[in-house]
């Protein structure tokens, strides 16, 4: 506990640079866009300011799954993360509505672009969000922060959007490359966003965790000496990198299940990273079993 208590704060530091740097390059390339006409530049300025709220909603959900268990709340406030993942996802998809309408529009009624001004803004936005992105991508990488993350790398792709887009006015006068290449921008955004909020649905549902398969778990536990078959048996997520599994298991003998219970806890410990396990004993009563092991997930 004390790591993960340490790994949160190690988060909330990290999220508090790169909130203010966002902040204070998202004024400066809003004001580089307004004044250039540039939609890629404003485009990716309101996409800053997003990501400052994201980068925000990121270290308030880590500070609020800090937060011990309480009475109220037995496991904590773990889901925070998720819920702040999630709400980031969402964020992003009015965002890339609004570069979407904006594109159009241009695409319609072109508007004169200062190539050069556009240019010179984009190239120190890219600067500051690979300077961003290198900040938030240490350590280890919860579904929170990697929601934080997503909103930088797209901003990223913007700078680099806009880079190009005002060297080719700057070149060639074609104004259709600012609005063009925003709507690209938006399309390998768009996949991204919907990934991050199917994942984080699937945790708030309390799936089992894609990177494992419920029956190859049931199998291994059924295969510990003692245990007759396995039932009930339920995996999901508590927060990122957090999982939790309960299960029934029917054994021969209720005298070696202290045996069984630590053989089956290392097991899913070392094979599937599972710490979080609840196991309930169970003996048959009066009826018959096949010899062989039986596994009913419910």
């Amino acid at each position: 506990m004390k790591h993960h208590d340490s790994h949160s704060r190690e988060v909330i530091q990290r999220m508090r640079w790169a909130l203010l740097v966002t902040f204070a390059f998202a004024l400066v390339e809003a004001a580089g866009g307004w004044w250039s006409g540039s939609l890629a530049l404003l485009s990716d300025a309101g996409h800053m300011f997003s990501d400052g709220i994201a980068l925000g909603l990121t270290a308030f959900a880590s500070w609020v799954a800090n937060h011990p268990p309480t009475r109220r709340h037995s496991y904590g406030l773990l889901r925070a993360e998720i819920i702040g993942a999630l709400a980031n996802g969402l964020i992003m998809l009015l965002v890339i509505l609004f570069i979407v309408v904006e594109a159009v529009s241009r695409l319609h009624q072109p508007q004169p672009v200062a190539g050069a001004v556009v240019m010179a803004i984009a190239a120190i936005g890219l600067i500051v969000n690979l300077f961003v992105a290198q900040l938030l991508s240490r350590g280890e990488q919860t579904l929170n922060l990697r929601a934080a993350l997503l909103h930088v790398i797209g901003d990223l792709l913007g700078s680099v959007a806009a880079l190009i887009a005002g060297a080719v006015i700057y070149f060639t006068g074609w104004l259709p490359a600012d609005p063009i290449l925003s709507l690209a921008v938006a399309g390998l955004i768009l996949f991204s966003t919907f990934s991050l909020l199917r994942e984080a649905l699937h945790v708030l549902m309390e799936g089992v965790p894609h990177h494992l398969q419920i029956e190859s778990v049931g199998q291994h536990m059924a295969r510990i000496e003692g245990v007759r078959s396995v039932h009930d048996l339920h995996i999901w997520t508590l927060a990122s990198g957090r999982i939790a599994l309960s299960a029934h298991l029917e054994v021969h003998d209720l005298e070696v299940w202290p045996k069984i219970l630590e053989a089956t806890q290392i097991m899913l410990r070392r094979q599937f990273d599972i710490d979080h396990v609840t196991l309930q004993p169970e003996v048959p009563k009066g009826q018959r079993y096949e010899d062989s092991i039986r596994i009913y997930p419910k």
